[in-house]
């Protein structure tokens, strides 16, 4: 399988490329890559890779790790990778319903509530008629046992799906795709609070802040109990480790 080139910031190895070369990557590996996982990766994820080094070989296991986080691609620029760009969750997902509808690749959702994914289902085939979603389950919130995993994986893998759309929250979607690499015949895919964007329970930040790196402030006033420590002060600590320390 080729590579797409990687820069190395705070010791985790985030993809350097673009919207249209990732979905291009994805589609010509698509088989191949069944059993792998993808991390949408973010300031967030990255600072907690940097301090934790089982969580960073999670990162680097992946067969992307993919820019969410603008600060990355801005980084990666500066450190001689002209061509980096964000490459959001959200949108990757609205791009690869998009291919799917002419390719026929079958999805599957695992993460976030039964209300959330009822609303993500009918929002989707309203928007992406040909889209084919083969199964959606919400995890219960305690640990599964092993018993319960297995049947899981079961049932997942006795759908067929060519992607499992994985919506648990960082970093507990990570940990959980990389414990079912091989496990799980599909390509798995973590992509946080993309559900509920895409099942329009909750409202992403306008472009215009997207575009300019702040769509994490429009999500830290829409939570801000929730999200205050981790976009606060992770933020600042990504922002002192890059341009302070060696």
């Amino acid at each position: 399988m080729s590579k797409i080139p990687t820069c190395e910031i705070l010791k985790t190895n985030i993809a350097v490329t673009d919207m249209q070369e990732a979905v291009r990557y994805l589609e010509a590996h698509l088989e191949e890559a069944k059993g792998q996982y993808v991390c949408v990766s973010n300031v967030h994820t990255t600072v907690m890779a940097y301090e934790d080094e089982a969580y960073r070989r999670i990162q680097n296991g992946a067969l992307l790790a993919l820019p969410d986080g603008k600060p990355l691609s801005v980084v990666s620029r500066r450190r001689g990778y002209p061509q980096a760009q964000r490459v959001a969750g959200p949108d990757l997902m609205a791009e690869l319903f998009r291919v799917s509808e002419q390719k026929g690749y079958r999805h599957y959702f695992y993460g976030s509530t039964q209300t959330t994914l009822t609303a993500l289902s009918e929002k989707l085939r309203e928007k992406y008629p040909k889209l084919q979603i083969v199964g959606t389950e919400a995890p219960p919130f305690h640990e599964l046992s092993a018993e319960e995993d297995r049947i899981s994986v079961d049932r997942m893998n006795a759908a067929g799906p060519d992607i499992v759309w994985v919506g648990l929250g960082a970093p507990k979607q990570e940990r959980w795709m990389y414990a079912h690499r091989g496990r799980v015949n599909a390509l798995m895919i973590g992509v946080g609070a993309g559900f509920d964007f895409h099942a329009g329970t909750v409202k992403r930040a306008p472009k215009w802040m997207q575009n300019i790196g702040m769509e994490w402030f429009y999500r830290l006033c829409q939570d801000p109990k929730r999200l205050w420590k981790r976009y606060v002060g992770t933020n600042l600590k990504f922002l002192w480790l890059v341009c302070f320390r060696r």
